[in-house]
């Protein structure tokens, strides 16, 4: 089967690892299932593996990818949720939690076996594009927005740098939710494209907020941190997924304590979080943004793209 893979580390220049080649298919496995992928998405995780964070040499080649969705043995459309070993199906209850390309193989490729209870149906109203987008940046977003952050219609929050797959999503699935959304982007185009999403203001990064809000949606990191901490209300939350521009900015420590601030970190989402998402967009009519869609044969053109920070949603990959 054809896949793309981290063949070596490239720190500075990570599309220099990337092989797309002919893999063996997956080996049956006993309470694992392999899915024939019908579409995939990127994620920066597929730049961080081919950096080599998170992955050891003896691992390689490693098949990149944790989201996808496609077709199981039996006919059935599914979606598959890319965290393995959080609750031991599978692999047993003392695993510790991975996701797909770290220690198992992952999605970028024509098929690809997961623990069976990591299927999740995919509703009849979502394209196999749509699907993919979902069990990485949508399924983050939604768990920070309704999960960690506990956000009600009518809230408050910040989501700092638009443009990226997670960022988006917040966006769309926070408006859509009845909240209200500010959004950050040092691009004038994507700040405009934020405002037609469903933000309500969209200013540049670091810029006062019209009011403080309930919660800050963070994946930027250092370049955005002591923002995102003098944006909060007291007793607000910052949520963290990542941290793109560095991950050890000042702490605003006094901040945090004086104005009692709550920081929740989220990694994706249970397979019941997937599941509620998909229905949320199944019955909303709330689609992922698709920024573009490339083949798995250009898939460095995709993570190029990404790694330049030029695309707004997510971008699909189809094998």
């Amino acid at each position: 089967m054809l896949a793309a893979t981290v063949a070596r580390f490239a720190p500075d220049s990570p599309l220099d690892g990337l092989e797309v080649t002919d893999r063996p298919d997956p080996e049956p496995r006993e309470h694992w299932t392999t899915v024939e992928v019908r579409a995939a998405s990127l994620n920066h995780h597929d730049l961080w593996s081919l950096r080599g964070v998170g992955l050891r040499e003896e691992q390689l080649p490693m098949i990149l990818g944790t989201d996808a969705a496609g077709v199981a043995p039996d006919g059935t459309e599914v979606v598959v949720h890319g965290v393995v070993g959080a609750d031991g199906h599978g692999v047993g209850p003392r695993e510790r939690r991975t996701l797909l390309s770290e220690k198992y193989p992952g999605t970028l490729a024509e098929k690809v076996s997961v623990p069976t209870a990591n299927l999740v149906p995919k509703p009849a109203e979502l394209s196999f594009a749509e699907a993919a987008c979902l069990p990485t940046a949508w399924l983050t977003a939604y768990r920070m927005l309704f999960r960690a952050a506990d956000l009600h219609p009518g809230d408050r929050v910040l989501v700092q740098g638009v443009g990226g797959g997670v960022a988006t999503a917040a966006i769309v699935l926070g408006a859509a939710a009845g909240l209200e959304v500010v959004a950050t982007s040092r691009d004038a185009a994507k700040r405009d494209r934020a405002l037609e999403l469903g933000a309500t203001a969209a200013l540049e990064p670091g810029e006062r907020l019209p009011a403080r809000v309930d919660a800050v949606m963070e994946s930027v990191g250092k370049a955005t941190w002591a923002h995102s901490v003098r944006s909060l209300r007291p007793g607000g939350t910052i949520v963290v997924c990542g941290a793109t521009s560095g991950d050890a900015p000042p702490a605003e420590l006094t901040r945090v304590f004086f104005n009692e601030l709550r920081v929740q970190g989220v990694t994706m989402g249970s397979r019941e979080d997937l599941a509620a998402l998909l229905r949320f967009c199944a019955r909303t009519g709330v689609r992922p943004v698709v920024d573009s869609e490339i083949a798995l044969s250009d898939v460095g053109t995709g993570l190029a793209r990404m790694s330049a920070g030029e695309q707004t949603g997510k971008i699909v990959v189809l094998p």
